[in-house]
């Protein structure tokens, strides 16, 4: 659905809130909801991004990311006050389908929107960005942004889930993957193990450092992973589009990790021509990673087709709040 202008009168109709809750920030989009179900973009703000509700100050980086977003879509709404919603949805990065931490961030939504359960709905950031993708049509997304993973479903709803096992384990076709390689092979070129090349240079540079143990420090302070990490990704990718060997080396790797990750839901949920969804920060933005990706999925999945997505993960979970709404 196509944004409409900022609103500046009162509302006539319920309000829903769908949010898109990333590592790295975290978008709001409020929309007016008509009684068959159908709603109509309002305004979207941007907030502060979140990290797993177990981790240190978790859950108060959750909610925070939560009030941040829904004020900044608030203002833009011309909204003096925020409003009472009729019902909410949050994908999150982190959150798992039916484990205690699932059920610990409906709280701390419920608590920060006002609403009871029945109207709010919390879950991964995957669930919601294969809804907006791909409505109910079965296919395949993957997400490459701060952090990677993959999910599918099939023609009879099964669905199934490769990576996002965070960024300490599984980061593959990351961005964050991306810079921390890169990273690894700098301080290997500084010590004689590769030869020299300008990414190295490029890389250092970023973090205004000129030895290797200037630049050990600078990964292990306070905050600088994973989004540190994340935003060394486009130097790696225009190094590759330079022709840089060590950065090709990386953006190939990631791309076949993405492709691999394609191909595993495929096998499982039977999919031979699975449409496939990129998304995310890296897939949209890093073009060298968006051409090996296509390649590596030609040669690792050759039945799949690569589409745009009919619409983003606040689509998707402005689509589960409307159900929310709806059900209650």
């Amino acid at each position: 659905m196509a944004a409409s202008p900022p609103l500046h009168q009162p509302q006539q109709q319920p309000l829903i809130a769908g949010f898109d809750a990333g590592q790295t920030h975290t978008t709001c989009r409020l929309a007016t909801l008509a009684s068959d179900g159908s709603w109509t973009p309002v305004a979207e703000g941007e907030g502060s991004g979140v990290s797993h509700l177990a981790a240190p100050a978790g859950e108060e980086r959750f909610q925070a990311a939560l009030r941040s977003s829904l004020a900044a879509a608030c203002r833009r709404a011309g909204l003096s006050v925020e409003p009472a919603l009729a019902a909410a949805a949050v994908g999150a990065s982190g959150i798992e389908a039916g484990t205690a931490v699932q059920r610990r961030g409906e709280e701390l939504a419920g608590a920060v929107l006002t609403l009871d359960a029945a109207r709010l709905q919390v879950c991964g950031d995957e669930f919601t960005a294969l809804q907006g993708a791909l409505g109910q049509r079965a296919g395949i997304l993957v997400i490459s942004g701060t952090g990677c993973i993959a999910l599918g479903r099939d023609g009879q709803g099964r669905s199934h889930r490769c990576g996002g096992w965070g960024w300490l384990l599984d980061g593959a076709g990351s961005a964050l993957d991306i810079g921390r390689d890169a990273l690894a092979l700098s301080v290997q070129m500084a010590d004689g193990r590769l030869q020299d090349t300008p990414l190295r240079q490029k890389l250092w540079q970023a973090l205004a450092a000129e030895t290797a143990q200037q630049v050990k420090a600078a990964v292990v302070a306070e905050g600088f992973a994973p989004a540190g990490l994340a935003r060394l990704a486009p130097l790696v990718d225009a190094g590759a589009a330079g022709g840089d060997p060590q950065a090709l080396a990386v953006i190939q790797r990631s791309a076949e990790a993405l492709a691999m990750m394609v191909t595993a839901i495929a096998r499982e949920l039977a999919l031979a021509e699975p449409a496939v969804c990129g998304v995310g920060g890296a897939l949209e933005h890093l073009h060298q990673l968006q051409r090996a990706f296509a390649a590596a999925l030609e040669e690792h999945c050759p039945g799949a087709r690569l589409q745009q997505p009919a619409g983003d993960a606040c689509d998707g979970a402005l689509a589960l709040a409307a159900q929310a709404a709806l059900r209650c």
